[in-house]
C-alpha cells in the first residue's frame, strides 16, 4: 500500500486519528517541559480509546523512586528516557496483555524536557521516544530522538514539544514503512526556527532495513539540524552527550577514499595536540567530519545530489578505522568551531592541509559577513582552538606555515596568530605521502590501474576489494 505524506493534517487531527484507532492503546510519561503531548490527545476527543495512563514525575525524588537513579543524576538524558520507556511499557504488558493483548498494539510514549527557565539562562532541549507494537502480541520497536528548543519563550517551547510528540506517535503507526516520510512528518505544523532534531534512532524488527547513519544524513540534509554524529558501530549519538566537556580533535575531508595521508595527518595531528600543556589526553574525542558539500562534490559535479551508497561506502571505511563521524552543514571552519564551542569549552584542535589554510585567509569567502574576514576570525580564533597544518608539495617545494604568504594587509594578523599559538605546523609527517592526491588515487581505483594499494591503508584496501567500492571490478561469485 502506497504511503503519502499528508502535510495538511493538523495536530488535533493526528491525535484524533490515533484516538479513533481501536487497536492503538498505551501510556504517556512526561517529565519537565513535556506536559503538552498527552494534553493534545485529551483535547482531541475519544481519548479513552487510546490512553491507559498519563503521568508526570516532576519532582526528582519521585522520578528516582519510579525510574531509578541515573548515573550523574541527569534527568534530561537518554538514559532517563530509556528507563522511562522500559518501566512504562513493561507495566502495560504486565497489566493489560492478558486481557486485551490479542486485539491491541501497545505503545509507551515518554519524554524528558528542559524548557527555558524563568531567567532565560539555559538552552531548552530534551529527549523523546516511543516503544510500540505494530501487531497484537508482536515484538516492540523503539524510536528515540533528541530535540533542541529554539523559541525564546517557555510557553512556545512547551507547545512545540506537544506538536512534536503528536507527530512522532502518529509517524510510528502510520509512516513506519517509509523512514524518509516518517522523518519529514516530524516537522508538520512546526517551524525550523522553533526546534532542531539532532539525533534520531530507529530500532526493532520492523526497522531492520533502516540505516540510522542515513537518518543522520537526512537530518542535516533536510535542515532539521546543523550537524549529526554517529560512532564506529553506526549508532546515532547526540553530539552534546558525546562531546560535552571533552577536548576535541577534528579533521575534515571527503575521504573518497581514506588514503595514507589522511591517517598520517590525523595521527600526527592528534599526537601534537596531546602535547599541548592545557590538554588532558585522557579526556579526548577524535572526530572525522563530512560536510554536505563534500558529499555532493563527487566526480567534480557540485550540483549533483548526494549518492547515499557513496556516502555509506565512505562511512563504512571510516567506521572500520574506528572513527567517530560528524556530518555537518558548516562549509566554513568558523561556523563549525562556533557550533562545537557551544558544546565544550575545552581546547580543540583542527587538523587541516595547507590548501585549507589558504582558503581560510581568502577574503572572498566572507563577503556575506558584515565584518568580513575579521568577523569570521573573531569567531574562529577567539575560541580555545588551535589549527594544525599539514604541509603540501608543489613543484618540488614543501609548503607549510613558514612558506605561507597571506595578502599584504593580512600579514600582521597572520603573524599575530602564529605568535599566540593559534596556528602551528605538523612537524612530523611522512614526506612520501605528499606525493599523493586523493583524486589521483580514486582515478587509479576506478580505472583498474596497478599500484593504488600502496597509497591506501591495508584495512581499507581489503574493504574496497571485498565490497567492490569506488568502481572496483569484482569477480563474479560462483
Amino acid at each position: 500500500m502506497s504511503v503519502i505524506h499528508n502535510k495538511d493534517l493538523g495536530t488535533k487531527q493526528k491525535a484524533l486519528a490515533i484516538n479513533l484507532d481501536p487497536q492503538i492503546y498505551g501510556s504517556f510519561a512526561e517529565i519537565g517541559a513535556g506536559q503538552d503531548v498527552a494534553a493534545y490527545f485529551f483535547k482531541a476527543g475519544a481519548s479513552s480509546g487510546t490512553i491507559a495512563k498519563t503521568m508526570s514525575a516532576y519532582d526528582m525524588t519521585f522520578s528516582d523512586a519510579i525510574y531509578g537513579v541515573q548515573k550523574g543524576r541527569r534527568y534530561v538524558s537518554e538514559a532517563r528516557l530509556l528507563a522511562m520507556q522500559e518501566k512504562e511499557y513493561g507495566l502495560l504488558i504486565e497489566r493489560l496483555a492478558e486481557s486485551r493483548g490479542d486485539k491491541t498494539t501497545f505503545f509507551s510514549f515518554a519524554d524528558t524536557m528542559s524548557a527555558l527557565n524563568y531567567h532565560k539562562t539555559n538552552e531548552g532541549h530534551g529527549w523523546m521516544g516511543v516503544r510500540f507494537q505494530l501487531t497484537p502480541n508482536g515484538p516492540h520497536n523503539d524510536v528515540v530522538l533528541h530535540v533542541k528548543l529554539l523559541d525564546n519563550d517557555n510557553v512556545l517551547q512547551q507547545a512545540a514539544v506537544g506538536v512534536l510528540g503528536v507527530n512522532l506517535l502518529y509517524a510510528c503507526f502510520y509512516y513506519h514503512t517509509h523512514p524518509n516520510i516518517f522523518l519529514l512528518s516530524l516537522m508538520d505544523n512546526l517551524s525550523k526556527d522553533a526546534i532542531q532534531i539532532d539525533m534520531i534512532r530507529f530500532e526493532g524488527p520492523d526497522f531492520a532495513k533502516v540505516d540510522n547513519r542515513l537518518m543522520s544524513l537526512h537530518l542535516v540534509k533536510y535542515g532539521f539540524s546543523d550537524a549529526a554524529l554517529f560512532g564506529p558501530d553506526g549508532k546515532n549519538m547526540q553530539p552534546s552527550e558525546v562531546l560535552y566537556k571533552k577536548h576535541l580533535v577534528m579533521i575534515r575531508g571527503r575521504f573518497r577514499p581514506v588514503i595514507n595521508v589522511h591517517l598520517d595527518m590525523l595521527t600526527n595531528g592528534v599526537l601534537q595536540f596531546m602535547q599541548e600543556p592545557d590538554v588532558d589526553k585522557d579526556n579526548l574525542v577524535v572526530v572525522t567530519e563530512l560536510t554536505l558539500q563534500a558529499l555532493k562534490e563527487r566526480d567534480a559535479d557540485p550540483t549533483a545530489e548526494i549518492d547515499e551508497k557513496d556516502f555509506l561506502d565512505r562511512v563504512d571505511i571510516l567506521s572500520a578505522l574506528g572513527q567517530t563521524v560528524l556530518i555537518s552543514d558548516f562549509h566554513e571552519y568558523y561556523k563549525l568551531v562556533s557550533y562545537l564551542s557551544k558544546i565544550t569549552k575545552l581546547k580543540m584542535g583542527v587538523v587541516l592541509g595547507y590548501p585549507n589554510l589558504e582558503y581560510i585567509f581568502s577574503e572572498e569567502h566572507y563577503q556575506d559577513l558584515q565584518g568580513g574576514i575579521l568577523e569570521s576570525f573573531a569567531t574562529l580564533f577567539s575560541r580555545n582552538v588551535k589549527l594544525f597544518i599539514y604541509p603540501t608539495l608543489r613543484n618540488g617545494i614543501i609548503y607549510n606555515c613558514l612558506r605561507f604568504d597571506p595578502p599584504t594587509h593580512l600579514v600582521d594578523l597572520y603573524r599575530y596568530l602564529i605568535a599566540n599559538n593559534k596556528i602551528e605546523d605538523i612537524r612530523h609527517y611522512e614526506e612520501r605521502n605528499l606525493q599523493v592526491q586523493t583524486d589521483r588515487v580514486l582515478h587509479m581505483i576506478k580505472h583498474g590501474e596497478q599500484g593504488w594499494e600502496e597509497y591506501v591503508p591495508p584495512e581499507v584496501v581489503t574493504m574496497i576489494k571485498q565490497r567492490c567500492l569506488f568502481g572496483v571490478a569484482c569477480e563474479p561469485k560462483g
